[in-house]
């Protein structure tokens, strides 16, 4: 893909993903209908309670989440009806309605929303009797790949991990591996492999720790959470998870298993960028031995001359 139309595409899916927040700040506050404007110019005065919405810096920000968005949204309230109530009211339903809430576009691209708070103190437009103030919010994008390019993990015991959970959760849920999608599903959890450590635990033997991360998104901050405990839950009472090798898996000794240990979750944690659970699985592996020739005779001498 070359670069112009790397830039086509940013700007394509930037254009979609305005008219997608502004028909979401439509339905959030229906008296906005027709009214989500774009940055005024210089100058430029509302006439009628509005919102502005602005696109803002925008930056890489890990390799599984793709990159960071700051979008600028300015609620407008007329100052003489009563509208740093007004204001109050319709900055609390942005963050709401907002706030880790997945997002799709017309063409099934997906993004997600995080509130950053408020960059300055509320003002009032004097030329219009407004009061305003602008609200933060950090837009999650996952990176589009082209599709032959696109790399993916085949470690076994990853592998193994998306599957039980698969299993637990049901088909209504979207199991991920390494990466956001850039069409993610909700609800959906997210597994990437963070740490990887080989330590020796015997003459012919290795221990391989992996740590892992993983991402619940529901559209519900109650659903999100009481999953993620039930994960956590179900991994702790969960030993070990096997792990069936590809075209033999009816036989017993076909499988081999990993240990899970040290479950933890951080119910506060940025669902879509941090992700709310930790674990490790751990595995013994033989260590590769060097090939040398089968002694096949042993000649013996009673002594040295």
């Amino acid at each position: 893909m070359s670069i112009r139309n790397n830039a086509d595409s940013t700007a394509s899916m930037s254009t979609l993903m305005k008219q997608t927040l502004k028909q979401k700040l439509a339905e959030l506050v229906p008296a906005w209908q027709g009214q989500v404007r774009d940055a005024l110019a210089p100058g430029e005065l509302v006439n009628e309670p509005c919102a502005v919405i602005a696109f803002a810096e925008e930056v890489p920000k890990s390799s599984w989440a793709g990159y960071r968005r700051i979008i600028r949204i300015a609620p407008y309230a007329r100052f003489t009806e009563g509208g740093a109530e007004q204001l109050e009211i319709w900055s609390s339903k942005l963050v709401e309605g907002l706030h880790q809430v997945r997002l799709q576009d017309t063409e099934g691209n997906a993004f997600t929303c995080i509130y950053l708070g408020s960059s300055d103190c509320d003002r009032i437009d004097s030329g219009a009797s407004f009061i305003t103030r602008s609200l933060r919010f950090g837009v999650y994008v996952p990176e589009v790949v082209e599709q032959d390019l696109a790399i993916e993990t085949q470690d076994s015991s990853l592998l193994a991990l998306q599957n039980w959970t698969q299993t637990e959760l049901g088909s209504s849920w979207s199991v991920y591996r390494d990466t956001w999608p850039g069409g993610y599903d909700s609800p959906s959890v997210l597994w990437r492999l963070a740490s990887y450590d080989i330590a020796e635990a015997g003459a012919s033997t290795l221990e391989v720790r992996k740590q892992l991360v993983g991402h619940v998104m529901t559209g519900n901050p109650v659903a999100t959470r009481n999953n993620v405990i039930r994960l956590v839950e179900q991994l702790g009472i969960q030993a070990r998870i096997a792990i069936t090798v590809a075209g033999s898996e009816e036989a017993s000794e076909s499988r081999r298993y990993v240990t899970v240990d040290d479950v933890s979750a951080d119910l506060q944690a940025d669902a879509y960028l941090n992700g709310q659970i930790r674990l490790t699985l751990q595995e013994r592996i033989r260590r590769p031995g060097t090939d040398v020739p089968f002694i096949r005779q042993v000649h013996h001498s009673r002594g040295i001359e």
